[in-house]
């Protein structure tokens, strides 16, 4: 099958399993778990990855995703067994504001608080 380009693609299992162009970004997971920070902001321009790089730490932590570590299968994350060890054992809690489009904190709130997905 021919690689694509997963433009607009957010969901990092989709763009693996669908052979499309991927620059490796999975070092992230190792590195920020290493920083052992207490807080991570992430603050890049639209259309700079952040949402897809997020679904990939979920996919790589999340309890939900447990034995499916097949997707990261010669990827930079998975060559360092202590790291194998960490998929899918963790309750992940994930929020994204992507699709977030309101005038004002109160008008946000509600796609947020009825999008939440308890785990």
């Amino acid at each position: 099958m021919a690689r694509t380009v997963g433009i607009g693609i957010q969901s990092f299992e989709k763009l693996i399993t669908e052979n499309s162009f991927y620059i490796d970004k999975t070092d992230f997971i190792r590195q920020w778990w290493e920083n052992r920070d207490d807080v991570t902001l992430i603050t890049r321009p639209r259309r700079f990855g952040k949402t897809l790089n997020m679904n990939m730490l979920e996919r790589f932590l999340s309890v939900e995703y447990s034995g499916r570590g097949k997707v990261f299968e010669g990827l930079a994350i998975w060559k360092e067994e202590k790291y194998r060890n960490l998929q899918g054992i963790w309750p992940v809690i994930f929020l994204s504001f992507a699709g977030i489009k309101a005038p004002s904190f109160s008008e946000a709130k509600k796609p947020i608080l009825s999008d939440r997905k308890i785990i």
